[in-house]
């Protein structure tokens, strides 16, 4: 796993970079992954924003580089 501060924010490999969620098939810059408790569960979520249009969340499992 990669490392996570205090915030819970992880320096996940592909920040800033184009990701792809496999989820909707959406492509975006990854601006953030945090770590969140859910449940007593704890779950990684990944945010990206697209060039134009409205972000999204999923979760960090569902991304990967964009081709």
């Amino acid at each position: 796993m990669n490392p996570v501060d205090a915030e819970g924010r992880e320096d996940h490999p592909l920040l800033h970079h184009q990701v792809r969620d496999i989820a909707s098939r959406g492509e975006g810059e990854l601006t953030e992954v945090v770590h969140e408790r859910h449940g007593g569960r704890l779950i990684r979520i990944a945010y990206i924003q697209p060039a134009s249009g409205i972000g999204w969340s999923t979760a960090a499992e569902n991304i990967g580089p964009a081709r």
